[in-house]
C-alpha cells in the first residue's frame, strides 16, 4: 500500500462521507450515525436510494467483466470505496486470473479495510494507493509501480466524478487518460438530475450544507467525458441497461428508470 500508514488512521465522523453513505446503501456496517442520517434524508428525496447503489455496483461488475473478456489485464480503480464483495479485482480475476489491479481512495476508513482489496490470485496482483483523485499525477506515478502503462489499462471512475466540480472533472479524466496506451478504456458512472430536477437540486443543497460537493450532470454533460474516445455500445446509457446481457439484474420497484448515466469508451 502506498501513501499512508494503516496504523495512523484518523476517521472524521463530524460530517458524512460519500463512501460511508454508499456502504450504508449497500447494507454495509462501516458507517456512522452522521452517514446514516444523511442517507436517510436522501431516501426521503427518492426512496430507491438503495436500489440505485446496487444498480451502480452491478454496472461496475459488468463493465469490469467486459473489459477482462475484451483482453484488458490491468485495472486502475479510483474512488474505490469501502470493500464490498465481490470487489473489482475478484470480478476481473475470475475472467483473467493474471489481472493486475490498483485501487485508489482518500477515505481513511477505506484504508482501514484495504487488506480485503489485496487478496489477489497467485497469477495476478493488487495494490492500494491512499491518494486524492484530484491529484492525478501522483496517482499515475504510484500506479506505475504495479501497472505497465505501455499496455492497455481499464480506468474505473465509478460514482466519483459527480463529487468533482465543473471543469475540474473533465480535466481530471483527460489527465488520467493521457498516459494510458491505445486500447485502454475509461469506465464512468454518474448521478443525474435529468429525471427529477427538483429532487436533484435539493440533494445538491443538502450536500453543500455539510461542506460537500455534489454535481449531477445531464446525459449530454456525461457524454462529454468521452470526447475524443470511442464509445462502446450502447454508448451513454442508464446504468441498469448497459450491456444487461452480461448478467446481474437488480430488481427495482416501479417502472421509473433508476437515474444515473454510465458509459465505457476506448482510447484509439
Amino acid at each position: 500500500m502506498t501513501g499512508a500508514d494503516p496504523q495512523d488512521i484518523r476517521i472524521d465522523t463530524s460530517k458524512p462521507h460519500p463512501a460511508r453513505m454508499y456502504d450504508w446503501f449497500l447494507g454495509g456496517k462501516d458507517n456512522y450515525p452522521v452517514d446514516q442520517e444523511m442517507a436517510e434524508q436522501l431516501l426521503a428525496l427518492d426512496s430507491r436510494g438503495k436500489e440505485m447503489a446496487r444498480v451502480n455496483r452491478a454496472f461496475m461488475h459488468r463493465a469490469t467483466r467486459w473489459a477482462a473478456e475484451a483482453g484488458i489485464r490491468q485495472f486502475l480503480d479510483i474512488g474505490t470505496g469501502i470493500p464490498t464483495e465481490p470487489n473489482l479485482h475478484q470480478i476481473a480475476q475470475r475472467s483473467a486470473p493474471d489481472a493486475r489491479i490498483v485501487y485508489c481512495d482518500n477515505d481513511p476508513i477505506v484504508l482501514a479495510h484495504a487488506s480485503a482489496l489485496l487478496r489477489s490470485t497467485p497469477e495476478g496482483a493488487t495494490d492500494y494507493i491512499q491518494a486524492d483523485a484530484r491529484e492525478p499525477d501522483s496517482i499515475i506515478e504510484a500506479a506505475g509501480k504495479v501497472l505497465d502503462f505501455s499496455r492497455p489499462i481499464s480506468l474505473s471512475l465509478v460514482a466519483l466524478l459527480h463529487f468533482v466540480a465543473d471543469e475540474d472533472a473533465y480535466q481530471l479524466v483527460n489527465t488520467l487518460m493521457e498516459p494510458l496506451s491505445p486500447g485502454s478504456c475509461v469506465v464512468v458512472s454518474h448521478v443525474t438530475g435529468d429525471f427529477d430536477p427538483g429532487g436533484s437540486a435539493r440533494a445538491v443543497e443538502m450536500y453543500r450544507a455539510r461542506g460537500l460537493t455534489l454535481r449531477p450532470r445531464s446525459r449530454e454533460e456525461t457524454a462529454r467525458f468521452f470526447t475524443g474516445f470511442e464509445l462502446v455500445e450502447p454508448g451513454v446509457a442508464l446504468a441498469a441497461e448497459w450491456k444487461s446481457e452480461l448478467g446481474e439484474p437488480v430488481p427495482v420497484a416501479g417502472d421509473d428508470p433508476i437515474p444515473g448515466w454510465v458509459g465505457v469508451a476506448r482510447k484509439a
